[in-house]
């Protein structure tokens, strides 16, 4: 069975691990710092099958990197599940209104992201197969 491909945008390095080493038995993970480093990854082709992305990072945001992918109409149908820190309803209220699917405050348990991913990846394949790619 082919791992699906997910790509976890942090600066925290630690972040990275801990995502890294949670996903790694059910996922191909590719972990990057920032959203400019995201944005190249998927420019140089690369389509994950889901994104997780923190909000507050340096050389571009969370939020810049959301509105760039929601806005590109080439990535716009990759899931992206934001982790952050922050827990103000006001951003997890901006983050779904940019278009992103689901909104985790750190920290987070491994077994319930897990789960999200799981789902959210669920819903897209079957969305997808309705509509025949």
């Amino acid at each position: 069975m082919i791992k699906r491909k997910i790509l976890s945008i942090d600066d925290e390095k630690s972040i990275r691990f801990i995502i890294e080493n949670t996903l790694k038995q059910e996922f191909d993970v590719i972990s990057l710092s920032n959203g400019q480093e995201g944005l190249d990854y998927l420019e140089a082709g690369n389509f994950p099958d889901m994104i997780i992305c923190d909000l507050v990072m340096p050389v571009m945001t969370g939020f810049d990197f959301l509105e760039r992918i929601k806005t590109s109409g080439f990535f716009d149908d990759i899931p992206i599940m934001i982790l952050s820190g922050r827990e103000w309803s006001k951003d997890k209220i901006k983050c779904f209104e940019m278009g992103a699917e689901d909104y985790v405050v750190k920290p987070f348990n491994p077994s319930e992201l897990i789960a999200r991913i799981k789902r959210r990846l669920e819903v897209r394949e079957r969305f997808l197969s309705r509509i025949g790619n």
